[in-house]
């Protein structure tokens, strides 16, 4: 019968189900040589998948198709199982339909085609207004400090990605227009503005880079060693301010990102206008950074769309 894991118990199944299961956890031990927690693993799902669709009067592995696998997910999802652990189930459902249609027990394997629900997205974190100035009162005049400084102000002061502040070049920034050329995701270009504390410590810094540049380096933001600045460095310079300046949570280049779009969505209410800020190519990425939920784009939509007010009087 194979190795079976500790609290596992064999329940009663119908032959059709059994044995081909006593077959496959034969295989993975003698012919794969799976380690034996990968073994339990596979036993325990397949278990309790067997037991699910006898539930469902389902006594024949033959009898199972794509409909039945959806049906296995589903009801993992109604038993409050995590989308990790639907995940890890049907995979190993996959793996032994593999070996069914291997033994030709089976023509094709039905949970080849299903997909396992996604495992949620957390949101990210923003910092309250408090919080960022607290962070940003960084009044140190040595060049690395002031370099710092623009380059927090500059992601919060337009909501710049990590990567593309690093790869800003002198030549992308206009102080007299007051905007930024970016190259964002997928080298698509966009002029974002910046004005205030941001614009002010840009230029700043740009006072000083000279004495830290290398004479042909063309990046905006430089190391210590005149080169452009790594986006491991921007972390590692982030996370210390926070430090530094007595910020309760950790921070890093995201959170100043997170915390520009939802502070302009919060005094704006304009959606459209945050997500061309931010670069996003379609409005549910923004709706996910910035904590909104569809019933209140649905009241936004009823209540400004000419289209949706039909009927009313």
């Amino acid at each position: 019968m194979g190795i079976q894991p500790r609290g596992y118990r064999l329940s009663s199944l119908p032959t059709a189900l059994e044995k081909p299961l006593q077959f496959f956890y034969e295989y993975i031990r003698s012919e794969r040589e799976l380690s034996l927690h990968t073994q339990q693993n596979y036993k325990r799902q397949l278990s309790t998948i067997a037991e699910q669709l006898v539930s469902f009067e389902v006594t024949d592995w033959t009898m199972v198709d794509a409909g039945w696998v959806r049906q296995i997910a589903s009801k993992g999802m109604r038993d409050g199982l995590k989308a990790s652990s639907i995940s890890m189930r049907l995979s190993a459902l996959r793996s032994f339909f593999d070996f069914l249609v291997q033994k030709d027990i089976l023509k094709a394997n039905p949970a080849k085609g299903v997909a396992a629900p996604r495992k949620a997205r957390p949101l990210p974190k923003n910092l309250d207004v408090d919080e960022m100035d607290q962070l940003l009162s960084v009044n140190e005049d040595d060049p690395l400090s002031i370099r710092d400084r623009a380059m927090m102000e500059l992601m919060y002061g337009a909501g710049l990605r990590l990567a593309e502040l690093v790869s800003l070049n002198v030549r992308d920034i206009s102080l007299s227009k007051g905007d930024i050329r970016v190259i964002g995701k997928g080298d698509k270009e966009r002029i974002v503005p910046f004005a205030g504390l941001a614009r002010e410590w840009v230029a700043n810094w740009l006072k000083v880079r000279g004495a830290l540049a290398s004479g042909d380096e063309v990046g905006l933001f430089v190391s210590k060693l005149g080169t452009r600045i790594s986006t491991r460095n921007v972390q590692k310079r982030m996370a210390e301010w926070g430090q530094k300046q007595a910020v309760s949570s950790h921070i890093n280049p995201h959170k100043l990102r997170h915390s520009f779009a939802t502070h302009m969505l919060e005094s704006s209410g304009d959606l459209r206008a945050v997500q061309e800020l931010l670069g996003h190519a379609n409005l549910s990425t923004t709706q996910i950074y910035t904590h909104l939920d569809f019933q209140h784009l649905a009241k936004v939509y009823d209540e400004a769309h000419p289209r949706a007010k039909r009927g009313r009087r």
